[in-house]
């Protein structure tokens, strides 16, 4: 049987995220120093929310950064797991937006579910974008209803029936 997907209890990356950046910190040898302090740091403020209007995203100590996308301006998602990730069970959802960029605008960072975190964002993302199209459908009638008084206050004022 399997759970519904909550993306409200995705607020912090996995635990694995932390044995992911040590394994990479590691891997640079000499750097290990200078790299696992910021890791540290991020992961220990890596905090993620997933709302009805969009997600955000916030870490850092010194430096605060803080990232908020709402889903109607969502372009595409994509899933990826490196080889060590696919050993501690993890990816990498990364959500791209039509800004000029040329990588992703987020990168949520240490997810366990990752397909089930992408088909909600998805179904989110279209949502947002077919209640944009019927606010503008009722905008363009609000428009022409408008237009058609104007039209009548106009006539009404030349004289006219």
């Amino acid at each position: 049987m399997e759970t519904r997907f909550d993306p409200a209890s995705v607020t912090r990356p996995d635990p694995a995220l932390l044995r992911y950046y040590l394994i990479v910190a590691l891997l640079t040898l000499a750097g290990f120093p200078l790299l696992i302090l910021p890791l540290l740091f991020k992961y220990h403020t890596l905090r993620y929310r997933f709302d009805e209007d969009g997600v955000s995203m916030a870490w850092g100590v010194l430096f605060r950064r803080e990232i908020y996308l709402t889903y109607r301006r969502i372009q595409d998602i994509h899933v990826t797991r490196n080889i060590i990730q696919r050993w501690l069970g993890l990816a990498t959802v990364a959500i791209q937006t039509a800004s000029g960029a040329a990588g992703a605008e987020m990168s949520v960072e240490g997810i366990l579910e990752p397909e089930r975190l992408r088909d909600f964002l998805y179904s989110k993302m279209r949502g947002a974008r077919a209640a944009h199209e019927e606010a503008d459908a009722a905008g363009d009638e609000a428009l022409g209803l408008l237009r058609e008084i104007r039209d009548l206050l106009a006539a009404r004022a030349e004289g006219r029936p």
